[in-house]
């Protein structure tokens, strides 16, 4: 499998995720395939891309922008980062989707936050912060007052 064949496997198999966290309803056995099917191999995926072109990467590390810089130099390297965001933030997303489903949070309220989440990473985790903040601030009534 070339690189370019991975990098399109690995974005179907996330944009198949995400569009089944958002559109689909969450049975426990489709968040199960999501955690564990999905995530887990795109987990896989990078682990290997880790282990097979990192560790060969001259001069490559994580002290200074430059050696990052050179982490990514190789498709190989490349890919390896593509899937790492593909997977932590499906992770985040499946995360974000049951702790709103547990507090209610209205499926439509939901839809963007993840949205955010797919495209963004962290502006999504910070949006749904935002949104929970503003549930939990207690009213006057609901302190005991």
């Amino acid at each position: 499998m070339t690189f370019e064949q991975g990098f399109s496997l690995a974005s179907t198999l996330a944009m198949s995720g995400w569009a089944a966290l958002i559109l689909l309803p969450r049975w426990p056995a489709l968040v199960l395939l999501l955690r564990i099917g999905v995530v887990g191999l795109l987990s896989l995926a990078y682990a290997v891309l880790i282990f097979v072109h990192f560790f060969r990467i001259d001069g490559g590390g994580f002290g200074s922008i430059a050696e990052v810089r050179l982490l990514f130099l190789s498709d190989g390297g490349l890919l390896a980062g593509w899937i790492h965001y593909l997977a932590f933030d499906l992770f985040v997303g499946l995360w974000i989707a049951q702790q709103a489903d547990r507090a209610a949070v209205s499926r439509l309220l939901q839809a963007p936050i993840l949205v955010a989440t797919f495209m963004f990473g962290p502006i999504g985790l910070l949006m749904y912060y935002a949104t929970r903040g503003v549930q939990l601030v207690p009213t006057p009534n609901s302190a005991g007052n």
